[in-house]
């Protein structure tokens, strides 16, 4: 999976993600973080990749993500886990 920050500011951020499914997650995770103001991902194209769009107030984008990221991989590997135990 490829990520490419296409603007990287403070509190602002325009990123293209390799995979649809990832990009919704993410913006999915984003938006219940109180700091992140707009999470919206946008394709031109069904055969480009999504844009993800972030703005934040109170931490950095890349903290958010990073946040988000956390949340992310804390959850699957939970589940992970649960699936471990009902074999």
């Amino acid at each position: 999976m490829e990520i490419k920050y296409i603007q990287d500011e403070k509190n602002e951020a325009e990123i293209e993600i390799s995979n649809l499914t990832i990009a919704e997650i993410l913006r999915d995770y984003l938006s219940e973080d109180d700091s992140v103001i707009f999470v919206a991902w946008k394709r031109e194209h069904f055969t480009k990749n999504p844009i993800l769009r972030v703005k934040t107030s109170g931490k950095t984008v890349r903290k958010a993500i990073s946040d988000a990221s956390a949340r992310i991989e804390k959850e699957a590997d939970k589940l992970v886990d649960e699936l471990k135990k009902a074999k």
